[in-house]
């Protein structure tokens, strides 16, 4: 999808299973970087590691990209969260519903700039 749209796009091969901090996709064009944290759900609500989002910021500062969280519900598309955009549960988790992505999220398009 990036590729398509130029915008460069890297899978970051064993992201979640390295002892170093790494986002799943890390993307960048026209003068913006990006590291993305992808989850994809069938429905309901997606909880999200601290550890897992402390490194993407880890990361994303380190690298002098913008952190993200990209979310896919079935037959819904994918929506692109910034960190500071993500619910929390009752417990205090990092959370993020169908309803708080279609909310707060941005649709590919908007995210890489068409169709704002």
């Amino acid at each position: 999808m990036f590729w398509n749209n130029n915008l460069a796009c890297l899978r970051v091969a064993g992201s979640g299973s390295t002892t170093l901090p790494a986002p799943d996709l890390l993307v960048g064009g026209a003068g913006r970087v990006m590291a993305i944290e992808c989850k994809a759900i069938k429905s309901g609500i997606k909880y999200l590691k601290e550890q897992q989002l402390n490194e993407l910021q880890i990361f994303a500062k380190a690298f002098g990209a913008e952190p993200w969280v990209a979310i896919r519900f079935n037959r819904q598309g994918w929506r692109f969260l910034p960190i500071t955009e993500l619910g929390k549960s009752k417990g205090g988790t990092a959370s993020i519903s169908l309803e708080h992505a279609q909310k707060k999220g941005l649709t590919f398009e908007q995210f890489i700039g068409k169709g704002l």
